[in-house]
This record gives C-alpha cells, structure tokens and sequence, in this order.
C-alpha cells in the first residue's frame, strides 16, 4: 500500500514541509530507512542518526525540524503519528468468513455468518462469537464465553467459561482468561480449595499480549475496563480490577483483589501485593515491589538501578547494617555537642 506525503499529512494532522506527491508505502528507522520510506524521531538518544537519514520523509516535532534533511511531517507527539502510519500501511490481513472443516462448533453455540473459525478450534455449548470475530488456530471457547465484534484471538487462546470479551479486543497467542484464581484455606495444616465463582470481563479496545493469564474471580468478578492494553506473560489474579486505558509491560504480578485506577502505567516485572487500591494516574517504574495502598497520582519506584558488582555488594552489606547504625546515631545525638567528635 502507498500512500502521498500530502494525504498522509491531513489524516495525522501534521504539518508538511515538503513534496504532496511524494509517496510513502512503509515505515523504517532512521538508520536502516531508504527511498520510499517514512522514518519518525521521537526519543532524543537517535537524533545523532537525522542528519544522514535516507529515508523520504521523516515524522518529527518542531525541535527537530532544523536538522531534518528531507521531507518532514511535524506533530506534537511524533510517537503517535508513527503508530498511526504504521498502521495506515500495514493494515491487518485476515482471511474471509469461513469455519475450518476441523474446526468443532456445537449446535448449540451462536457464531455470526461472518466470523472465521480457525483448524482445530473448539466452540463450545452457550457461546457466543460476534461480527467478523477471528478465532485462531487451536483455540478454545468454553461454554457461556460471549465474543464481541472484531474482536480476534490468536493461535491456542483459551476463554474460560463465561468470560465475556468486549468488542475489537486482540489476544495474542497461549493467552489464558478465566481459570480459576488461587484460593485455597487452611485446614489444620492442609489446603483446601475455595471454588471460584466469578468470571471475568474485558472491556472493548483491549489488548493482551501473549502467554498472558487472568484468573476468573472468587465471587465478584475480574474485570478490565476498555483500553487497557497488557503486555506478554502478565500474571492476573482473582478478582482484579484494571481501570480504563491502563497500560501494563511484561511478566507484572498482581495479586489478588487489587484496584488499579484509570490510565495508569506499570513497569515491566513490577510486582503488586494483593488487596490493594492505587489511584488513577500512577506511573510504577520497572521492578517495583508493592506493598502498600497508593491514594495519590505520580511516579513511583522501588529498586535499585543496576551497579557494578562490587559496588553493588558493598552497599547491600551496607543495608543490614542500618540498624545498627540508627542506633549508633540515636546515640550520638543524645550527647553534648562538645562530645560529638
């Protein structure tokens, strides 16, 4: 697919400075980028490559305008207009309405004339799949499962029973939704299963990255609100609920129980205690550990940044000695001045 530099222009709303006509048909970075190619600047660390780029034209803000020797797109968030680009010359790809011939759909199911069932897909009693919905290869859709419209699932996705998906919503491939959370008591000394009874519901526009897995609810149910977008191997526990348009990075856990607000950002392996609440607008930092309520919108961070080893050793001997050194302190402040030395 091609696409002119002026077209482009008025579907980002972007200001062009350059040829209308010139046509653009896919996306590269600044260093690899040749004719044809329409490259974006958004982080400042690769501004070193926009002076010798070959691309045709590049997406920048107006900082950069300057040093840019092709055509440019100017936007305030060049991040953005490249996803948009993106997007616009790689449209998806999926095959018409059909169900495999090994595909199993029970009589009892409810599947739209248009939507296409992959080889070995399993659609189970009571389910129900929407208008133009892709349900990859291997899947399984268990009884009660409800599929919005366009949603799509890739390769070996499992929906649970009653799970309910939302409308445009893609889930990568070994995705698991609505198995059960982990909820056992304690009888003297042995573990009993406590049955889960909820289930879980996804909002529409949402994304889930692959070998991701979100436990169905012990009575209320897991929810995820629309937009909320999760990374690959993401850890979802019982009864969690995720606010609208919240983006959450790769191999996060979050226990059970907690409210995560709305549009908030968590760092990729960050790991959340269960029953806990965090307000909208919190940005978690990688590798954050948890542990206590967040009431109030920021940034927020919890670990040590990577170090030479030494260093880093000698500081963490450091660490069990604090104690003693507060009490050390504690000490010294208690005394005279004129005893300090």
């Amino acid at each position: 697919m091609s696409i002119s530099l002026g077209r482009l222009a008025d579907i980002l709303g972007a200001e062009l400075h350059g040829d209308r006509n010139c046509l653009i048909n896919r996306v590269g970075t600044l260093q690899c980028a040749s004719s044809g190619a329409i490259s974006f600047l958004a982080n400042r660390r690769y501004r070193v490559y926009l002076p010798a780029t070959r691309a045709s034209a590049v997406i920048l803000s107006s900082a950069d305008l300057s040093e840019c020797p092709v055509f440019s797109l100017v936007l305030e968030n060049p991040y953005l207009g490249y996803a948009r680009t993106a997007a616009l010359l790689n449209p998806s790809l999926l095959p018409s309405c059909s169900v495999h011939s090994s595909a199993w759909v029970s009589p009892k199911a409810v599947v739209h004339e248009t939507a296409w069932i992959g080889p070995q897909a399993v659609i189970e009693e009571g389910a129900s799949v929407g208008r133009e919905a892709y349900i990859g290869a291997g899947c399984t859709v268990e009884p009660g499962v409800i599929i919005g419209d366009y949603s799509q699932l890739m390769a070996n996705v499992t929906l649970c029973r009653d799970v309910v998906v939302g409308k445009r919503v893609l889930i990568h491939p070994g995705v698991v939704i609505g198995s059960d959370g982990f909820g056992i008591a304690n009888d003297k000394g042995m573990w009993v299963k406590v049955p889960q009874l909820g289930t879980v519901r996804i909002g529409d526009d949402v994304e889930i990255g692959a070998n991701t897995t979100i436990d169905r609810g012990a009575l209320e149910d897991t929810v995820l609100e629309d937009g909320v977008k999760i990374d690959n191997q993401v850890q979802v526990g019982h009864n969690v609920f995720i606010g609208a348009h919240t983006a959450i990075a790769g191999c996060v856990a979050i226990a059970g129980s907690v409210r995560i607000g709305k549009q908030c950002i968590i760092g990729g392996s960050t790991a959340i205690a269960g029953h806990l609440e965090i307000a909208d607008n919190v940005y978690l930092t990688g590798a954050s550990q948890v542990t206590k309520a967040i009431s109030k919108s920021g940034v927020y961070s919890s670990w040590i940044p990577v170090q030479e080893s030494l260093v880093w050793r000698k500081n963490v001997a450091r660490l069990h000695q604090l104690d003693e050194i507060a009490r050390r302190i504690k000490a010294l402040e208690g005394l005279p001045k004129e005893q300090h030395s």
